[in-house]
């Protein structure tokens, strides 16, 4: 299957649709459900993914959205309550590039910036989330709010509005919503 993509489309996903469209290929026997489901589980593509991929395989829009939001959501508190012993394990690992890779993230997690990023957490976060753009979601969200300690009262929130943000920014993208406002305000 070759599916083309609007540019800015490709633009605001951040190339999810390339790989959102190799799963699609792969996973073809599925129901398009649980492809989209799996899709939206998976780090990198997240629900913007599953919103690409919920848009060619003609789901429903509504119906989309309620199996992105669950299979986003649903890896979230096993990253928030699990990662720092993940971390720690991969640390300990005799596999060299496991091990850098843990420091790496926990560096990147408690380092000279982490300070700036705890003073505006709930924000932070949520904006970090919410908008789609490469490397941002609610995996990577989780992680440096694990890595930053912010409490789960202020994290959890935080992440399911920003997932909420990236839920209507890419609904309007991946099922024209974008192009009808447009169109609206230009008459």
């Amino acid at each position: 299957m070759n599916f083309l993509f609007p540019l800015p489309l490709f633009a605001a996903a951040g190339g999810s649709e390339a790989l959102a469209e190799k799963l699609i290929s792969l996973l073809g026997g599925l129901p398009p459900q649980v492809i989209i489901f799996i899709i939206s589980m998976i780090p990198i593509l997240e629900l913007r993914g599953g919103l690409l991929a919920a848009s060619v395989l003609n789901v429903p829009m509504w119906q989309a959205i309620g199996i992105c939001i669950l299979g986003n959501i649903l890896p979230i508190p096993f990253i928030l309550l699990f990662i720092e012993k993940i971390l720690d394990w991969m640390e300990r690992c005799k596999i060299g590039w496991i091990s850098k890779l843990a420091i790496w993230l926990k560096e990147r997690g408690t380092g000279k910036k982490a300070d700036k990023i705890r003073k505006v957490e709930f924000l932070g976060l949520l904006l970090f989330v919410g908008v789609p753009l490469p490397g941002t979601g609610a995996w990577t969200g989780s992680l440096i709010a694990a890595l930053l300690h912010v409490s789960r009262k202020k994290s959890v929130p935080a992440i399911f509005c920003g997932l909420i943000l990236a839920t209507v920014i890419m609904t309007l993208l991946s099922y024209g919503g974008l192009q009808s406002i447009i169109n609206f305000f230009s008459k």
